[in-house]
C-alpha cells in the first residue's frame, strides 16, 4: 500500500483502536511503574532481553506511540520526545560531545540556546563558533580539528534568517560532521530537514505540535537508530523525559497541526503584507515575501512560510515596547506556534542572556520584534497592529 499523505499520518499512525477495546483516542497510560508478572521477567526486563515496560522514565506507551508518530513525520528511524525543548538540545549535545569538542553553529540562535552553548564551554571545555552559513567555505574557516556537530536553526529566531540545509548536510558529510537542526518554526508539516541530509532534527513541542499553550515538551528524531540509541542512555540518567499526559495531548495537539499551519501561514503572509507597507516599519521579516534575502531557498526546502515574523519600527527600544503596551488583542508572550497571536521584544525577552555585541551580530536590534501570528481572523490581528502602529 501507498505510504499514506502526511496529514493522514498525524491522525493515525501508529495506532489499531482494535487493540484498546475500539477506543478511538488513544488511552492515557498515567502511570509511573509497572508490573511483572514473576520475578524472572523483572531480571529479564533490566538485562533489556524483554519488551516489557519498566518504569516511565524509561518507556511508556503513550509517550511511545507519540515518538513514532513524530519519527514518521519527519522521516526518522527513531524519535525520543522530552519534558522541553531544551531537555532535547541539552541531552542531544551531550550524547555527541566530550570535553575539547567543537560546534559550528548557525549564527542566530535561542537565547537558552546559546546560554546552554556558553555554559557547556565554559564548565566542560566544548567550544562552538557562531558562522553564516552560506556555504561550505563559510562552515570549513568556521571549523577546526576538533569539530564534531553542526548545529542549525533554520528559519532562525527571531531573525527569520533561512539556512540552506543541502549546503550544510552535504559540507558536514564531507567531513563527518553530525548535523543537528532545530526545527521549531517550521514543524514537520513545512519543513524535513532529514530530507536534506541532516542528522537529528530537534523541536520544542510546546510551540505549534501542541499549538494550545498548555504544553511544555520537546523532540529529537534521528536519522538513524544507531544515532538514537547513543542518546537514551542521557536521557535516562538526566531525566528530562516526557510526561505521558503531556504526550497524550500532543498526539491530540498533531491532528489538527496541517490545517493550524494552513491557517498560521496565510495569516502571517497578510499581516507580513501590512507591516511591510506601514510607514512607522522599518523592516519586515518574513522568509515567503519575495523580497526577503533567503526566498529562493525558504520556497525550496518549506512548503509555507508558518507564523513568525519579526519587524523593526522605525525609532528605539521605548517606542517598541510603547508599541507592544498599545496592543489589545495580540498578546505579550515569549512563545509561538498558539492559536492566540503573541509578541515579544527579543532583545529584552528570549535573548536577554546574549550579550549586547553578539546579539547585534545574530542581527537582534533594540527596535526588533517578533510576532507569533495566531489563528484569529487576520483583520482583527491587523486592526490591532494598525491601532497600535498609530
Amino acid at each position: 500500500m501507498k505510504r499514506p499523505h502526511l496529514e493522514t499520518l498525524l491522525i493515525h499512525h501508529g495506532y489499531d483502536a482494535k487493540e484498546y477495546a475500539g477506543s478511538l483516542t488513544p488511552p492515557l497510560f498515567q502511570t509511573s511503574t509497572y508490573t511483572f508478572e514473576t520475578a524472572k521477567q523483572g531480571e529479564l526486563s533490566f538485562r533489556g532481553e524483554s519488551n516489557q515496560y519498566i518504569y516511565s522514565r524509561l518507556g511508556n506507551p503513550t509517550v511511545q506511540l507519540l515518538e513514532e508518530r513524530m519519527a514518521v513525520l519527519e522521516g526518522g528511524a527513531d524519535a525520543l520526545a522530552f519534558g522541553s525543548g531544551m531537555a532535547a538540545v541539552s541531552t542531544v549535545l551531550l550524547s555527541l560531545l566530550r570535553t575539547g569538542d567543537h560546534i559550528v553553529c548557525s549564527k542566530g540562535l535561542y537565547g537558552c540556546t546559546y546560554g546552554l552553548l556558553e555554559m557547556m564551554q565554559e564548565r566542560f571545555g566544548i567550544t562552538h563558533t557562531l558562522c553564516d552559513m552560506k556555504s561550505e567555505a563559510d562552515l570549513l574557516r568556521a571549523s577546526n580539528l576538533n569539530t564534531k556537530v553542526v548545529f542549525v536553526e533554520t528559519p532562525i529566531n527571531p531573525t527569520m534568517q533561512i539556512i540552506d540545509l543541502q549546503i550544510v548536510a552535504s559540507a558536514a558529510k564531507k567531513q563527518g560532521w553530525i548535523t543537528v537542526v532545530d526545527n521549531t518554526f517550521c514543524s514537520p508539516y513545512l519543513q524535513n530537514p532529514l530530507s536534506f541530509g541532516c542528522d537529528v532534527v530537534l523541536h520544542s513541542a510546546t510551540k505549534y505540535i501542541c499549538g494550545h499553550g498548555d504544553v511544555v515538551a520537546g523532540f529529537a528524531v534521528c536519522k538513524t537508530a544507531a544515532l538514537a540509541e547513543c542518546m537514551r542512555p542521557m536521557r535516562k540518567d538526566t531525566g528530562g523525559i516526557m510526561s505521558p499526559f503531556d504526550a497524550w495531548l500532543l498526539l491530540r495537539g498533531l491532528k489538527t497541526l496541517a490545517v493550524r499551519m494552513d491557517r498560521h501561514s496565510v495569516n502571517a503572509m497578510k499581516v507580513a503584507t501590512f507591516l511591510k507597507e506601514h510607514p512607522a516599519v522599518e523592516n519586515v521579516y518574513y522568509p515567503f515575501l519575495t523580497d526577503h534575502p533567503d526566498y529562493p531557498i525558504a520556497t525550496k526546502q518549506m512548503k509555507q512560510g508558518a507564523g513568525v515574523i519579526s519587524f523593526t519600527i522605525r525609532g528605539d527600544m521605548a517606542k517598541a515596547q510603547a508599541l507592544m503596551d498599545r496592543l489589545e488583542l495580540i498578546s505579550i508572550a515569549v512563545s509561538l506556534g498558539d492559536a492566540e497571536t503573541l509578541i515579544q521584544h527579543p532583545a529584552t525577552m528570549t535573548h536577554a542572556v546574549v550579550p549586547k555585541a553578539v546579539r547585534e551580530q545574530m542581527g537582534i536590534h533594540d527596535n526588533l520584534l517578533r510576532l507569533s501570528v495566531g489563528l484569529e481572523a487576520c483583520e482583527d490581528i491587523v486592526k490591532d497592529l494598525e491601532k497600535a502602529l498609530g
